[in-house]
């Protein structure tokens, strides 16, 4: 699927995430990655409708780099493009678009002027290795790029460095309407609002309604987010809401318990 081949009846399109690292599978570090790309993703107007944790294994990153293309506008991958025996992402991708895995050219001048005389070594040009055809996206904080195959974009697993990459590539995604979200606390307990807010959801079905249970100084209560790319319908949903609060004989929050002040009644 081409990413200029967007949807016709004016829905967002969709991209998914692939975390590629067996560190993340086993818990010894923390993704934070997908909070990110999803925040920056709704913002543009892209939908993130699909998020995979695999491990560093050929096969497997293989396949899912070919069904989540062939599904989705964009696929983000993050991990698996630096100097180590186990960075085999960049690999992998090159024999699922069935191309060369090749020096490019580019990234190769990109890290010969960064690194000192005698400093970029094997492992190293690891780094400039990739498919055939790749476009580079620019690392702006270590250099060592990442690159957009087809509708694949191939950032690193390290925040900082990911996150500069997005910022330097975001320009290429061809977005739709950005997603607008409302957040509105109760101390309510979930299971007492929850029917109301399926009434509110079957009435405005193109927003989306989500509760979540917290906990917090010996109370607790409901977080209401609602999601919709159509503000007038958004804006209709939260005060449904909003009211469905009053109506149980409590107060709306804006915001999260504890981080605002009570909604005008």
């Amino acid at each position: 699927m081409s990413p200029t081949d967007l949807n016709p009846t004016g829905k967002n399109p969709e991209a998914c995430l692939i975390i590629i690292g067996n560190e993340i599978l086993s818990g010894r570090t923390q993704d934070i990655n997908l909070s990110y790309l999803a925040s920056e993703l709704n913002k543009i107007g892209v939908t993130l409708a699909e998020a995979r944790v695999i491990p560093d294994t050929e096969d497997t990153i293989i396949k899912t780099v070919n069904e989540c293309r062939a599904k989705y506008d964009y696929v983000f991958t993050t991990g698996g493009i630096g100097p180590t025996h186990d960075d085999i992402t960049s690999e992998c991708i090159a024999k699922a678009f069935g191309v060369e895995y090749e020096l490019n050219a580019e990234a190769h001048a990109l890290l010969v002027a960064h690194y000192k005389e005698g400093e970029l070594n094997e492992a190293r040009l690891r780094m400039a290795r990739m498919g055939k055809g790749a476009e580079l996206v620019e690392n702006p904080i270590s250099k060592a790029p990442g690159y957009r195959l087809g509708n694949v974009y191939v950032m690193a697993g390290v925040p900082v460095i990911m996150q500069g990459m997005f910022q330097s590539m975001k320009h290429l995604l061809h977005g739709g309407t950005p997603v607008q979200s409302r957040t509105i606390g109760s101390e309510i307990p979930e299971g007492r609002i929850a029917e109301g807010l399926g009434q509110v959801q079957a009435r405005y079905p193109d927003v989306d309604v989500g509760s979540y249970p917290f906990f917090r100084g010996g109370t607790g209560g409901t977080s209401l987010v609602l999601r919709s790319t159509n503000i007038e319908n958004l804006e209709a949903a939260t005060e449904a809401v909003r009211q469905i609060i009053r109506d149980m004989g409590s107060t709306p929050f804006e915001g999260e318990i504890g981080k605002a002040k009570k909604a005008a009644k």
